[in-house]
């Protein structure tokens, strides 16, 4: 074999080709090669964006953090309502009467219960003027039953007779005339003397007082320590633990507007 071609094996000899079939190649080529850069280009740019942090949409079935969630308030129970005891919230009211709430409950069951008015302001610190505590409203539940009462008004000591023999009772009532209102009559500031009415059922019974709003100080006048206020204003509550017969209590306080 002579030539330029005698170096090509057989079955192996370029095929002629026309001007036309190599202009047509060259542009399918040229294409091929557009269409992969457009490509490459949309790949780089979908993976730089994807590249960049995306903080993640909260969806409706998120859930918190457990660092959020509301912790439950605890609640401390005591005499009156876990042990043998009262426990006497007082409420005030803007004219110097009290919302009163008693809880008892009892060593032992009765069906008789004493029932005893706070004392007059005569000689009490604080106050040294005469007052006329009386009670009204009177409502009470022994045992989960409630004790059909004919007269609701107390203005002296005595005994309440109940429907049965219980050693948990509750009493809900309206204390009025037991306070001193400050001068002059534009002032909040009064002084008071509050008592659980059913102090005389036990005198050693443990007996807890709140005061809801205003309390400035407390004096327990039959206390060896008189001054029975703890903690600072405005967070100030009274000495927890006061045996019933000595659970009379002189309140410094603004009256709600």
């Amino acid at each position: 074999m002579s030539g330029p071609d005698s170096r090509l094996l057989p079955g192996f000899l370029p095929e002629r080709t026309s001007g036309v079939e190599e202009t047509g190649r060259t542009r399918v080529r040229i294409l091929a090669t557009v269409a992969l850069v457009l490509g490459y280009s949309a790949t780089v740019a979908c993976s730089g964006a994807g590249a960049l942090p995306v903080a993640p949409s909260p969806g409706l079935n998120s859930s918190r953090p457990s660092g959020s969630a509301p912790t439950p308030r605890p609640t401390t129970l005591g005499p009156g309502e876990t042990v043998p005891g009262i426990q006497l919230i007082a409420v005030p009211q803007r004219n110097g009467s009290f919302d009163m709430t008693e809880n008892v409950m009892l060593p032992a069951a009765t069906d008789i219960l004493p029932l005893q008015l706070p004392s007059s302001g005569d000689h009490l610190p604080g106050m040294m003027a005469p007052t006329t505590p009386r009670v009204t409203n009177l409502k009470v539940v022994a045992d989960d039953q409630a004790v059909p009462i004919q007269h609701t008004t107390v203005t002296a000591p005595g005994d309440l007779p109940l429907t049965v023999s219980a050693t948990r009772i509750k009493l809900t009532y309206t204390l009025s005339g037991s306070a001193v209102l400050a001068s002059p009559s534009t002032s909040t500031r009064a002084g008071a003397a509050i008592r659980p009415l059913t102090s005389a059922a036990g005198g050693s019974l443990p007996t807890d007082v709140t005061v809801t709003s205003g309390l400035l100080n407390a004096i327990c006048p039959l206390l060896t320590e008189t001054r029975c206020a703890v903690g600072d204003p405005p967070i100030l509550g009274i000495q927890p633990g006061i045996p019933a017969s000595k659970a009379l209590v002189v309140l410094q306080l603004d009256l709600p507007r």
